[in-house]
């Protein structure tokens, strides 16, 4: 396969234009086929559900070239069964999964020139999108649906990579109510963690840690990723809460962390307990895992391990991770799906 001619080992995490995206609509609960389109923008009804009330829900996932050369996506039937999650939380119409693996196929397919070569340490992003585009003027679900599914090559999320970054937690913004919609992946989810986000940059924290709402005692997870920490007794823990998003990656890495004989623990993690953390990472698609140095609370500031190094565990179930998603390990879970 061709590649385009670019600079793959420092293209950043952000939009590049492609060959070009699929989609698929519903109308009266009917799904069309997929079609595939040039274009980079699409007609929308100035009344579409989604300007309005926001009915729209988004998957994120990854495509890589194999040690062998082979084009593979990373879970994409995980993505389809949290996608519809998400879906029936807003009453949105779900997305039949064969029709969503299609679609993802077809996309990656059609951009494979885009699909970074081995070796280069970035991938294919994958976003698949599910927007309410049908007219409506009172608060109702939308009649129809624009399922679309676009690609763009990247690379780390943060400009360091896999090296530490401080986290601090801002305590007069939420994530999520504790019965709201924390636990899907929907798009208003992330309009609201936007500002928290500027501040926390602003303050020289790139990701942001938030508690839980109800009484602000409990950690809940990063702005964009669960969080994940290695206790100075070995053991692998991961706050569990209703308003926590399942991440894939972080199920991943349970599952790896499990059959290398390390202990997994869903509890609530107190926010004065963060002393029991030799490592903590915060974990998902985009970033995989991003190792964390430090947390900011008030005037208290908890440490993990080295600054400039990420600790042993989570370097050691990174490494298990990516290697089975360029070909390196064998992949005995059988979560690749091959494109060409």
């Amino acid at each position: 396969m061709i590649k385009k001619d670019m600079d793959w080992k420092n293209i950043g995490f952000q939009y590049r234009k492609t060959n070009g995206y699929v989609y698929a609509k519903c109308i009266n609960g009917k799904w069309g086929e997929v079609q595939f389109s040039t274009d980079e923008y699409f007609p929308i009804h100035i009344a579409a559900n989604v300007l309005h009330y926001g009915q729209a829900c988004f998957e994120g996932m990854k495509a890589f070239t194999t040690k062998d050369g082979k084009a593979a996506i990373f879970r994409p039937n995980m993505s389809a069964k949290r996608m519809n999650r998400s879906a029936q939380r807003a009453v949105m119409e779900k997305v039949p999964e064969e029709l969503f693996l299609k679609a993802v196929k077809e996309v990656v397919k059609k951009n494979i020139d885009y699909l970074p070569p081995y070796g280069t340490g970035s991938s294919m992003y994958i976003r698949p999108t599910l927007i309410g585009s049908g007219p409506t003027i009172g608060v109702t679900p939308s009649e129809e649906y624009t399922f679309f599914v676009l690609v763009t090559p990247v690379g780390p999320y943060y400009k360091e990579g896999f090296k530490p970054v401080q986290s601090i937690v801002i305590d007069e913004y939420d994530r999520a109510a504790p019965l709201g919609t924390g636990d899907t992946k929907l798009a208003g989810n992330y309009a609201a963690g936007i500002l928290p986000a500027k501040k926390a940059k602003s303050l020289g924290y790139p990701i942001v840690l938030y508690l839980d709402s109800k009484e602000k005692k409990y950690v809940d997870e990063f702005g964009t990723s669960n969080f994940i920490g290695i206790t100075k007794d070995g053991k692998f823990k991961t706050p569990k809460s209703p308003s926590i998003l399942p991440s894939i990656t972080n199920d991943s890495l349970q599952i790896i962390a499990k059959d290398i004989g390390i202990e997994v623990v869903k509890e609530q993690i107190a926010i004065d307990d963060l002393n029991q953390f030799a490592e903590v990472g915060a974990c998902g698609t985009a970033a995989v895992i991003t190792p964390i140095y430090s947390v900011k609370h008030n005037d208290k500031t908890y440490t993990f391990g080295e600054k400039e190094v990420a600790g042993e565990t989570l370097t050691k179930l990174y490494n298990i991770l990516e290697g089975i998603r360029y070909g390196e390990i064998e992949d005995k879970y059988n979560w690749l799906e091959f494109v060409v």
